[in-house]
């Protein structure tokens, strides 16, 4: 009785780092893939009184110092947004595009 304990506790302990080794391998090949999700917004050429997206406004830079762009304060309603070189003149709620101005 005490060489078959004997035995199986020494299989144990040679077993055991196998088969965490083992579970440690299988859980490296499940790791997560973790994409990034980017709103890129392609639009070459605006056109006064286009209608913009809530994606597209809600993806742009908002200007806030537009003096030192050399622009026109905003009226009531309206904000400046740079897209790529150009400074663009758009509606708060609307998001209809009044003015385009291209960037220095």
């Amino acid at each position: 009785m005490r060489k078959i304990f004997t035995a199986l506790l020494s299989v144990s302990f040679l077993i055991t780092p196998i088969a965490f080794a083992s579970e440690a391998s299988a859980a490296e090949h499940r790791r997560p893939i973790i994409v990034e999700k980017k709103v890129v917004v392609h639009k070459y050429r605006w056109t006064k009184g286009h209608r913009m997206t809530a994606a597209e406004r809600r993806h742009m830079a908002e200007v806030r110092d537009y003096r030192r762009h050399r622009l026109s304060a905003p009226p009531r309603g309206y904000r400046w947004v740079r897209v790529d070189n150009e400074f663009l003149l758009i509606g708060v709620t609307s998001g209809i595009v009044s003015s385009i101005i291209a960037a220095r």
